[in-house]
């Protein structure tokens, strides 16, 4: 417990609930906006809402609270958000650190400005494609998200190479959890394995602010980086707990 309390400053009360793995592996279950470390990342890797003002409800698909992977962010609040989110990141990072940040297109403008003002630069955008999209009547069904590998400083950050000639469009199928209750918008592992290998060591520090079902921190265990995920929803720590076999 010592290696984690050295990481984690004072938080508000109410925001103690914490889920410890071991002691490099933790999950704090609050705000991200709450949560200071006294121990800067390596790399931080964050999957937010995208404010697309999602329709679905917990009884269309199924679905109960603990199955929920994200809490949405209504459209009107989502500058603020995101801002907020790439403003805390930026902070939490070494200078020779890394983000990866995902979105989908409905309001990546608002997120490309929010990485500028942030200070951010802006490395790579790929594009990850994927399968299932939703079916449309009248437009082209989207089958795509954006992946933003943000640094701090352009001369000094770590990139492993994925591969000789590493394109930046990735064709990874998603998960596929039939019969399941999830909201289906889990990442798959070699999504995010791609971007902890290529931009983190081992014994690097992994951050999540949005961790949600808990990907990052299985990816993290099984490559050797620690790793904080902070999740807004507490009623994930049941379905984070199944994901990491605990």
């Amino acid at each position: 417990m010592k290696v984690i309390r050295k990481i984690v400053k004072e938080t508000p009360e109410k925001t103690e609930r914490i889920l410890k793995i071991d002691d490099t592996h933790m999950v704090i279950f609050d705000d991200f906006r709450n949560v200071r470390l006294n121990e800067r990342a390596d790399l931080v890797f964050a999957d937010p809402p995208f404010g697309i003002g999602f329709k679905g409800n917990l009884q269309t698909y199924h679905r109960k609270p603990d199955a929920l992977t994200y809490v949405e962010v209504l459209k009107e609040e989502y500058p603020n958000f995101i801002r907020d989110l790439l403003e805390w990141s930026y902070d939490v990072l070494k200078d020779s650190g890394s983000m990866w940040l995902l979105s989908g297109w409905n309001n990546l403008r608002v997120v490309l400005d929010a990485v500028e003002d942030a200070g951010f630069i802006q490395l790579n955008h790929c594009i990850w494609k994927y399968q299932f999209g939703v079916f449309t009547r009248r437009r082209f069904t989207t089958s795509h998200y954006h992946l933003l590998l943000l640094v701090k400083d352009e001369n000094n950050y770590t990139f492993n190479k994925p591969e000789h000639y590493a394109e930046d469009v990735w064709y990874i199928k998603r998960p596929y959890h039939h019969g399941e209750r999830t909201a289906g918008n889990e990442l798959p592992d070699e999504l995010v394995e791609k971007c902890i290998r290529t931009s983190s060591n081992r014994g690097d520090l992994i951050v999540d602010p949005v961790l949600g079902s808990g990907t990052t921190m299985r990816v993290c265990l099984k490559l050797n980086r620690r790793c904080i995920g902070i999740e807004i929803n507490p009623e994930l720590e049941k379905r984070i707990k199944q994901k990491l076999g605990l």
